[in-house]
């Protein structure tokens, strides 16, 4: 049985953003062959102001569920991002929820469209909204905390949304697809779910991302990932593909067998249970500036689970996240190539 969180207030609308989100989507294609030549883009400076929400203001503000505390917040509240094929639940309940209810951190989480199988471009709208708004509602700053497409689709945010700069204090990743993956490229051979698409290696939608600066000032930047998670490749070393380098941030890009050599967490592991994954991205929201490895006891080399898990329950959670990762996977409608670009991401005339 579920635990009861006596802080929490659950305001889930999940059916209402899963019913428009196709819509919504159609609602923003784009037409881009006017702002740039695909083989040559010119992107968008990056103090280009940010377009208007598209997204009907209703479904934005249903996708947004915040514990009482953040009304009263006396530290930074943190936004949980969850990653492709997942909700806040499925990725956060039973790990991470409890683990910052323990704390008394004050947090909230963003329901994704179509479970973040769709385009990311517009379930970048939903994370801009849950950023002013946890602004305006808690008079502190952000601090992002994001699996997979979790940790990728706030840095298009706060790419194209330059507003949403000065709202974010930390920016916590664990093994985000922040340049794609190869490995995804084979998932999409015969086709796949269009945010996938957008997570091939190099993809259009990463080299946006990513252009002209990777990182900006204000912000720490805690890029945390797994020599041997097999989904997002190649991650062997800084140079892979979650590390950020360059821009005006703070970085930290850290493998978790930097900090224990004999961790062998994979992907969905690195995300929701190992402890070393938690241990530096709770010392990165605790601390000013991104995560320092050297901080984290070697005491917890030695953890199974990260707070939070309850050894009981976890089997059985665990085997059930993989069955709706690897069902969404297949039965998500797939396309042979990533949604266009919109026509904000390419410098205006």
């Amino acid at each position: 049985m579920k635990e009861p969180r006596s802080i929490a207030i659950r305001k889930r609308a999940r059916g209402a953003v899963v019913a428009a989100a196709t819509a919504a989507t159609l609602a923003l294609a784009p037409v881009t062959a006017a702002f740039a030549d695909p083989g040559e883009p010119v992107y968008a400076s990056v103090d280009q102001p940010g377009p208007a929400l598209s997204v009907p203001q209703n479904l934005l503000a249903g996708s947004l569920e915040c514990t009482a505390n953040v009304s009263n917040a006396s530290r930074d509240v943190v936004l949980l991002i969850p990653g492709t094929t997942l909700t806040p639940d499925a990725n956060f309940d039973g790990n991470w929820f409890q683990a910052l209810d323990a704390l008394n951190w004050p947090y909230c989480s963003v329901s994704l469209p179509e479970d973040a199988m769709n385009d990311i471009q517009v379930t970048a709208e939903y994370i801009v909204n849950a950023i002013r708004q946890i602004r305006e509602t808690s008079g502190r700053k952000v601090d992002l905390l994001g699996f997979s497409q979790g940790g990728l689709a706030p840095r298009f945010a706060l790419r194209f949304w330059p507003d949403a700069r000065a709202m974010v204090d930390d920016y916590v990743a664990l093994g985000a697809t922040n340049h794609g993956s190869l490995t995804v490229d084979g998932m999409c051979a015969a086709g796949c779910a269009p945010a996938l698409q957008q997570q091939r290696y190099n993809s259009a939608f990463t080299q946006a991302t990513n252009s002209h600066q990777e990182t900006f000032a204000g912000i720490s930047y805690t890029d945390i990932y797994s020599h041997t998670d097999q989904f997002v490749t190649p991650n062997l070393n800084e140079s892979g593909t979650t590390s950020l380098h360059g821009g005006g941030g703070s970085i930290t890009n850290v493998a978790l067998q930097d900090v224990c050599p004999l961790n062998a967490a994979d992907h969905l592991a690195t995300g929701t249970y190992d402890p070393v994954a938690y241990a530096l991205a709770v010392d990165a929201l605790s601390h000013d500036g991104p995560a320092d490895p050297a901080r984290v006891p070697a005491s917890t080399c030695t953890k199974l689970l990260m707070p939070g898990v309850s050894p009981m329950t976890f089997p059985g959670k665990y085997v059930n996240l993989w069955n709706t990762v690897l069902a969404q996977l297949v039965a998500y409608p797939h396309v042979g190539s990533e949604p266009t670009l919109k026509p904000y991401v390419y410098a205006q005339p």
